[in-house]
């Protein structure tokens, strides 16, 4: 019997720019006749029925206008369309209007449109370019930037899907005047979530400028932009595939993807992970990570963001500690958590690692109180 070995050793570069501002779709078309991907000239624009109207029409047509082939292929907004029936819809309405591995995704919209839009890429054709065109202040902050794509099931969030780097990121700031103010406020539950890890002083400059950025005044969302990207990518950079670091990114998630799932996502992703954060905070206390004073800065600027800090009555807290039991970072039956020390930092533990076994019991006891 012979054997063979196939050598496939690569070196491979990821890496992508992100632009932000105000309006670039003028921007993006320049950037595609300068060889953005190449010499592709068929794009599927992928969005919601929200955005569709508000900002795709638009790119989809200047596309056309600028001769390359172009259509637009959407799905109710929300996270329930976040599932393999409705990538399943995608991949075949571009197999039907012929698209083939000649050809690039764009996704125009927030963090849905962006995570399914990439898990796409992916796998049709085993792998097309994509761009993300983000919408919102929450895939700004969050799902645009990472490379982070996936669907959800009806027994976990996130958990089936593939790391995927765009080839461009556009951070559109113009288009978070026409989110409903609950849609701006979710967005701020990541923002602050980056301030809990990294960055005390950004902390402070959010809660000193939060009717400013409820009210998107344009200096100050370009600031904190800037500061999401920037605390974000440092991590990403330093740990892409989630290995070790990039636990870091998953502060308050652990109870806030749980949230998420139980209340059957009547609550947006933002909202939940604004009680994770609560939550998640209270439980350092307990641990001697953080002091009542950190608890109760935490409590004011998710307040002020217009955030919910309590559990929802109509959440059954058994079912919810049972879901725990989904995140990704549980490991040989245990529950891992990542924690803050303080505000601005976050708790490394023995062996450079970022995140630490609780008892069921603890969790329990938190959520109860909630």
């Amino acid at each position: 019997m012979g054997s063979f070995r196939v050598n496939l050793k690569k070196i491979i570069d990821d890496s992508y720019d992100i632009e932000i501002g105000y309006e670039l779709f003028d921007k993006l078309i320049e950037d595609l006749q300068n060889g953005l991907v190449g010499d592709i000239r068929k794009f599927a624009v992928i969005t919601d029925d929200t955005v569709k109207d508000l900002y795709a029409q638009k790119l989809n047509s200047l596309l056309q206008d600028n001769g390359y082939a172009a259509n637009i292929i959407s799905f109710p907004a929300g996270e329930k369309s976040k599932t393999r029936a409705t990538k399943e819809y995608v991949e075949d309405t571009m197999l039907e209007l012929g698209y083939r591995r000649d050809c690039c995704i764009i996704a125009v919209g927030g963090g849905v449109v962006t995570d399914l839009a990439g898990f796409v890429a992916g796998t049709f054709g085993r792998g097309v370019p994509f761009i993300n065109y983000v919408t919102t202040l929450l895939a700004a902050a969050d799902a645009s930037v990472g490379g982070k794509t996936a669907v959800d099931t009806p027994l976990a969030t996130n958990l089936i899907g593939i790391f995927n780097q765009p080839e461009k990121v556009y951070l559109d700031i113009a288009t978070w005047k026409t989110l409903p103010k609950a849609q701006i406020s979710s967005g701020l539950a990541e923002t602050i979530k980056h301030a809990c890890i990294a960055d005390r002083e950004f902390f402070h400059y959010i809660s000193d400028n939060m009717d400013a950025i409820l009210a998107v005044d344009e200096t100050v969302c370009e600031h904190i932009a800037e500061m999401n990207c920037k605390i974000k990518c440092e991590v990403v950079m330093q740990d892409e595939r989630e290995s070790g670091m990039r636990e870091i990114l998953n502060l308050g998630h652990t109870v806030g993807r749980a949230i998420e799932t139980v209340s059957g996502y009547r609550l947006l992703h933002g909202q939940a992970l604004a009680i994770g954060l609560m939550a998640e905070v209270k439980m350092a206390k307990k641990l001697g990570y953080c002091s009542d004073e950190d608890v109760a800065l935490m409590q004011n600027i998710l307040s002020r963001a217009k955030l919910p800090t309590a559990i929802p009555d109509y959440i059954d807290r058994e079912t919810l500690v049972k879901k725990l039991y989904t995140d990704k970072k549980a490991k040989n039956g245990n529950l891992r958590f990542v924690f803050q020390e303080g505000i601005g930092k976050i708790k490394v533990f023995d062996n450079e690692q970022y995140a630490q076994v609780i008892p069921e019991s603890l969790a329990r006891e938190i959520i109860r109180a909630m």
